[in-house]
């Protein structure tokens, strides 16, 4: 999930969608006899996601955003600004969110805003990409972009029972911090346990999460947590957890694609990187 600093003691938490009851869940034991409150505005709010080389252009074609409290040009990567919107002539504006990131791997921006308001959004951001090749995409789409850009997705890559290290996001924790409530989960020994890897293979078929990951003698040594063909480089590729001894970039492992072993040498991450 992403938390945005608002004001100096207002956050705005941004979750995976699946994970909305259990992150609320998480925060409603956690405030207990502090001065916090939480407030759920999954229904009250939605989020219109603007992806790609052109979306600033688009950002800065929308007319009817205004009152930027941060230039477009200067909002940093996950950083937030704040912004008035009209939606419809003569309306009184309504404030609306926006958010330099996305789950692409490309610069894109995510805009939060009433749902009463949400359509209108939408069509305005259609009109002011018609000249910069805007076209609707949805989740599957997405998809593969983060999974060329290497990026971890809860549910297949992420869970639970995943420690951050073993999908090499170790950076992200804050261990010097005493009271940082995931420690004890991190305590949990991760010497030997699978790591991620990226596969890269030929032709045209794509190992699917949950398929099995295979060493030269057919031993299973892991599980591909996402894969597709990537439409970017035009060759399968997937993420996968493997044994620690089988995770070194330019060895060769096999998955197992429809009932038949296909090679795949393991390679870095990201399969792809934006042009900055």
């Amino acid at each position: 999930m992403i938390v945005y600093r608002q004001h100096a003691e207002r956050f705005i938490v941004v979750a995976n969608a699946g994970n909305r009851h259990a992150v609320a869940t998480a925060f409603a034991e956690r405030i207990q006899g502090r001065d916090v409150r939480v407030e759920d505005w999954t229904d009250r709010i939605a989020l219109i996601a603007v992806q790609g080389p052109a979306s600033p252009a688009v950002l800065a074609d929308t007319t009817e955003i205004s009152g930027w409290t941060t230039p477009l040009g200067e909002l940093g990567y996950y950083r937030m600004a704040h912004a008035d919107f009209v939606p419809s002539p003569g309306a009184d504006p309504v404030p609306v969110h926006i958010g330099r990131t996305g789950y692409t791997g490309e610069d894109g921006f995510e805009v939060f805003v009433r749902t009463e308001d949400a359509l209108a959004m939408w069509d305005a951001l259609r009109r002011a990409g018609e000249g910069h090749g805007l076209v609707p995409a949805g989740l599957a789409a997405r998809d593969t972009l983060r999974l060329e850009a290497g990026m971890p997705l809860y549910g297949h890559e992420l869970s639970l029972d995943v420690s951050p290290v073993q999908v090499g996001l170790g950076r992200a924790v804050a261990r010097g911090d005493d009271d940082f409530v995931g420690r004890s989960a991190l305590a949990v020994e991760a010497a030997g346990r699978p790591v991620l890897v990226g596969l890269a293979a030929e032709g045209r078929r794509a190992g699917r999460a949950g398929y099995a990951v295979r060493d030269e003698n057919g031993a299973e040594i892991g599980v591909v947590t996402s894969g597709a063909l990537s439409p970017t480089l035009g060759h399968p590729i997937a993420m996968a957890l493997v044994a620690p001894d089988h995770a070194a970039t330019g060895g060769t492992v096999a998955g197992a694609v429809r009932g038949t072993l296909v090679a795949a040498p393991v390679t870095e991450l990201p399969f792809y990187r934006r042009t900055k």
